[in-house]
């Protein structure tokens, strides 16, 4: 199994402590360090700095990396629009040779659209510019070099585009989509995504979350094996219940049932947490991690959590 470092730069954290967590878990050996992509603290507490633009951060991370892949969970439909979206994308590939995924959703968060002058419609409304947004980009990309790409949708038109600049992955960087959906999700996801991620799933949900995205690859004469599952969850790892209760506390979760829904405890129990999801079928779990001025924190998931879940049985 692989393990991703995901943080939320939105609770309050600056480019030069997202930079040392992305270098610190290229070096521990982590696949990927993904950020989300909100502009406002979630929920109460102090803001801190504030946050950062994902995609201005990821771009200048990918020239201080050479091998950890890099990416959102998730970008929302309406910050940006589909095809300064797509050169954006386009261009961090290139500055990380090939590195960037692009998770791509509806967004939720209503409070930083008010506050930073963001339009924030309907959920149905925001669901259909998803998948003219899913369309375009990945048009634009897929576009070979010295053609031209045009869309006619409800939302958004191009017309006679270059389709420029290219990424270095080809046909496009992977796409990354989740949720609990159902229906609309599943649909857009057998048909756009590389992945499809659960964010938060108890193990025992797991499974029949992404039941739902095998049964809509079918309907469409998709192969499910060709969608990679992963899931997301918090972590904390402590040597002790002091540690552990003190990182509970600092990644926003009660220390008395942390235990219950996410990867937390000690090292082995958080493998055993890790291995659990794997034999449900999860290729790769996502550790929302806090705690990014505590250096030793990501030193012991990365030392003695991350080398034990290589295999499933």
């Amino acid at each position: 199994m692989q393990l991703r470092i995901f943080t939320e730069p939105q609770q309050g954290a600056t480019y030069d402590q997202l930079l040392a967590v992305a270098q610190q878990s290229e070096r521990l050996g982590f696949d990927a360090f993904f950020r989300s992509d909100h502009y406002q603290r979630i929920g109460d507490g102090d803001p801190g700095p504030g946050s950062t633009d994902a995609w201005l951060t990821l771009a200048a991370i990918a020239r201080e990396t050479s091998r950890i892949r890099l990416g959102t969970l998730v970008t929302p439909v309406t910050f940006r629009f589909p095809g300064p979206l797509a050169i954006q994308v386009a261009q961090a590939d290139a500055m990380s040779g090939g590195r960037v995924e692009l998770g791509l959703g509806a967004g939720w968060y209503d409070a930083e659209h008010a506050s930073y002058a963001i339009p924030f419609p309907p959920t149905g409304e925001r669901f259909a510019m998803l998948e003219e947004q899913l369309e375009i980009v990945t048009g634009l990309w897929k576009t070979p070099a010295g053609e031209r790409y045009s869309f006619n949708g409800k939302h958004h038109s191009v017309v006679d585009s270059p389709a420029l600049p290219k990424p270095v992955q080809q046909p496009g960087p992977p796409i990354v989509m989740g949720g609990w959906g159902t229906k609309r999700t599943p649909r857009l996801a057998a048909r756009y995504a590389a992945e499809f991620n659960m964010p938060f799933a108890p193990v025992s949900y797991f499974r029949e979350g992404c039941d739902h995205v095998r049964a809509a690859c079918e309907a469409i004469g998709r192969d499910p094996a060709t969608m990679k599952f992963t899931v997301a969850t918090v972590v904390c790892v402590g040597r002790d219940a002091e540690a552990i209760a003190r990182r509970a506390i600092a990644s926003g979760q009660d220390p008395d049932h942390v235990r219950d829904g996410a990867a937390a405890g000690t090292p082995g129990e958080v493998v055993e947490r890790i291995l659990e999801f794997g034999r449900e079928g999860a290729e790769t779990v996502y550790l929302q991690y806090h705690t990014l001025d505590e250096s030793d924190h990501l030193d012991l998931i990365g030392e003695e959590v991350l080398p034990n879940v290589g295999s499933v049985s």
